[in-house]
């Protein structure tokens, strides 16, 4: 019986998605109906199928959301995370599983006993981060604890890169996903827990306190602190655990640099400034109190900044006098346009996806380290590594719900071995692999 799949959201990140549903569409007898109110992402070589049809959505009008939710089988949100709970709400009054990449928002949350009951399963976070996090990490967990071992500690840390080959600029990074949410990482508290203390990092503290590592072959890295890791002690049944901290990855140097932004206020998006005229490096003095000083002296004695940071700023031609075009804009605005003009990935560029969990744990009387890693390269500026990690763990769900292999009802995180365990063998034949790593504690 042929099922209907309706996409909403044809951006950047939904090549990977839509391209694997076409590629098994003819096998599982699957149609795909793609709303968005722009298309220039979507690739010719997927929308000319005959099984992929386009409509002009508006997520907006009630009334077109519920008439192609009442007519889908399955949908998948690919919107903006605080859009979700819209679709959502019709996926269960029509009684119709939804798959999101997004986290699971207060408002879905609500949903939970009213899905169940119809019979309706919302999968959220089952992208890259979330998503293959929580699965890669739930794999050992659950493993560890079947074997009667006891966790001690668990980090976990993810990241979007340039591939080593594309690195070609003294940050070591270039946009791999939201420029946007780039810019405005990190801001409120960070939460972990350490050998039983709990620790707070303010914003204004976050980059200056990185945690360095390796990942395989690709050398070195350092990890600054996510949002809240405390909440992840109930998602992954770790609530005694001492240690549990989740961080994103950069490349060393990086979050030194940074934080020069975070402490000038560059990173602000709740005001506007009055730019008319400004250059690049009128609007950056403005932040400083330079006293006839230059700019470099004014950085490297109020703000202690070393000169490999200011090699950085200096790249990002921060200090330069051109006109920046804007008449008013937040700091985080300009801040993301500069950022967008230098940082975009070049023609033939790829990206990577490195991701690590760490475990310490006691089993039979000993202990152990065990460190679980990957690192996947993208194919090109559309099959990107980010695509591909994102997409592909929605595409794979959505079809093993439509095949009646995942059968959880309600609102759901890829925790249990019934989503994760087919997700994570099929991307294996993707080359999204993690490699393991153990050591036996004397």
């Amino acid at each position: 019986m042929t099922k209907k799949i309706f996409i909403i959201g044809a951006g950047r990140s939904t090549y990977s998605l839509i391209k694997y549903l076409v590629n098994c569409s003819d096998e599982e007898d699957f149609i795909l109906k793609i709303g968005d109110i722009d298309f220039s992402f979507l690739s010719t070589d997927l929308s000319n199928n005959s099984r992929v049809h386009t409509l002009f959505f508006d997520v907006f009008d009630a009334d077109q959301r519920a008439l192609e939710v009442e007519q889908s089988d399955l949908v998948i949100s690919m919107l903006p995370a605080h859009l979700h709970n819209k679709v959502a709400q019709d996926c269960v009054k029509f009684q119709k599983s939804m798959v999101t990449a997004s986290y699971v928002s207060e408002e879905i949350k609500k949903l939970h006993d009213e899905a169940a009951s119809k019979g309706v399963l919302l999968l959220n976070e089952i992208g890259l981060d979330p998503g293959l996090d929580h699965m890669s990490a739930m794999n050992i967990i659950h493993r560890i604890k079947t074997q009667g071992g006891r966790i001690k500690s668990f980090k976990s840390f993810c990241g979007g890169l340039v591939a080593p080959a594309y690195d070609t600029n003294p940050w070591s990074y270039k946009f791999t996903w939201n420029p946007r949410n780039v810019v405005l990482a990190g801001q409120g508290v960070a939460k972990y827990i350490e050998r039983g203390d709990y620790k707070y990092v303010p914003y204004t503290q976050l980059f200056k306190r990185t945690i360095p590592l390796r990942i395989l072959d690709y050398g070195n890295f350092e990890a600054y602190a996510n949002r809240d890791s405390l909440s992840y002690r109930t998602i992954y049944q770790l609530e005694d655990v001492p240690t549990l901290f989740r961080g994103t990855l950069r490349r060393p140097g990086f979050s030194e640099a940074w934080d020069l932004f975070v402490q000038l206020g560059l990173t602000d998006g709740s005001y506007e400034m009055n730019l008319k005229g400004m250059t690049y490096k009128s609007f950056f003095s403005s932040f400083l109190n330079l006293n006839n000083r230059t700019i470099n002296d004014c950085l490297k004695l109020d703000f202690d900044a070393s000169d490999q940071v200011i090699e950085k700023l200096e790249w990002l031609g921060i200090f330069d006098e051109v006109n920046m075009g804007f008449t008013q804009a937040s700091p985080a605005h300009v801040l993301q346009k500069l950022l967008e003009e230098k940082w975009s990935l070049d023609v033939g560029d790829k990206d990577m996806i490195v991701m690590q969990h760490q475990f310490e744990y006691d089993l039979r009387g000993a202990s152990y380290e065990l460190q679980s890693s990957l690192a996947f390269l993208g194919v090109d500026q559309v099959q990107t590594a980010m695509s591909m990690t994102v997409g592909l763990p929605l595409a794979i769900a959505a079809k093993l719900i439509l095949k009646g292999q995942i059968t959880a009802k309600g609102v759901q995180v890829p925790v249990t071995k019934e989503i994760y365990l087919p997700i994570l063998k099929e991307l294996e034949t993707f080359g999204i692999q993690f490699i393991e790593e153990s050591i036996l504690k004397v």
